[in-house]
């Protein structure tokens, strides 16, 4: 203890730096055995089994009772987790999302995936005109019948979007909604292929809507925003124009997650 002190001392950066190379070392290759750790840290293995004895005292690490192997604890993704949490999609998100929707004049949407739905976490009102969407923080819509949830599906593999299609409840909800698998799976080819997806009145009538999918911190497309209209304000043409302002703003945001 009394060396371990005055190592600390005389160069703590130099202990710093050996306690985060133990820390990244154990979550680049796993479980790790002492000699092995030492090998590769380049450090003696008295030296790493007094810094495995710190990280095991703070719950950092752990060790196996019938390896000896040392591994990383979950208090590492507990950090994470609140590091994510204090610099959350929402708050990344949020001016983009309010300048696409004072730039369009619509409503913008930003949802997060839920098993088979879609959940609205985020929403902007237009501001320039007196129509309101029925939409809402914390409801959530079908997958398979929105412009959001096509869009997140579409960046999953054919099997994936089997698997929620056969796990949702497929509803005619309106006599837009695409209720055959091969229909959707064709829908969601046309979304591969222009980068945006439609919802042409699917889950609500007079109302369309334009979206595109955000990948989130795990690189994992598990977000979307979208711009939704009453129909007479969401022609073909427009939707050209809006198409390359969601497109760009879907850039912005990902590129400040860093994906």
């Amino acid at each position: 203890m009394e060396n371990e002190q005055n190592e600390v001392q005389k160069n703590p950066i130099q202990v710093s730096e050996r306690i985060f190379s133990t820390i990244e070392c154990l979550a680049q290759n796993g479980a790790m055995g002492l000699q092995e750790l030492s090998t590769t840290l380049g450090l003696n293995k008295s030296t790493v089994h007094r810094i495995l004895n710190s990280l095991i005292c703070m719950d950092y690490v752990r060790q196996d009772t019938e390896s000896s192997k040392y591994s990383l604890s979950f208090k590492i993704c507990s950090l994470s987790n609140q590091i994510l949490e204090k610099n959350s999609m929402i708050d990344i998100a949020r001016p983009y999302i309010k300048a696409l929707s004072a730039h369009s004049g619509e409503t913008v949407h930003l949802v997060q995936i839920d098993g088979t739905n879609a959940t609205y976490i985020d929403k902007v009102e237009a501001s320039l005109n007196s129509v309101r969407m029925i939409s809402m923080v914390g409801k959530s819509i079908p997958l398979y019948c929105s412009g959001v949830g096509k869009a997140m599906l579409a960046d999953m593999p054919d099997e994936k979007i089997e698997s929620i299609w056969k796990r949702s409840s497929i509803r005619q909800l309106t006599e837009y909604t695409v209720t055959r698998y091969v229909d959707f799976m064709i829908l969601i080819n046309e979304v591969r292929q222009n980068g945006y997806a439609m919802d042409n009145e699917e889950n609500e009538l007079g109302v369309r809507c334009i979206a595109v999918s955000l990948k989130g911190y795990n690189g994992k497309s598990t977000y979307a925003i979208s711009i939704s209209a009453p129909k007479d304000r969401m022609s073909d043409e427009r939707i050209l124009v809006l198409k390359e302002m969601i497109l760009k703003t879907k850039q912005q945001i990902e590129r400040e997650i860093g994906i």
